[in-house]
């Protein structure tokens, strides 16, 4: 999912983890989901992405 809303936007791994602030490595493991994240990070992501709740939910089940 953090995949495809980022590509949408026109972003790079490096400018989403920049904004975000963390480091590109740590958003290409949560890419692949090969690793969990705190909730402020989840969130700085939905909300610099602008992820429909929808998405998040059907995510968040997963």
């Amino acid at each position: 999912m953090i995949k495809q809303y980022r590509l949408a936007k026109n972003l790079s791994q490096e400018e989403l983890a920049e904004e975000i602030g963390i480091s590109w490595r740590q958003l290409q493991r949560l890419e692949h989901n090969e690793e969990n994240t705190r909730i402020s990070t989840f969130k700085k992501i939905i909300k610099t992405l602008d992820v429909p709740d929808d998405e998040i939910l059907k995510f968040i089940k997963k």
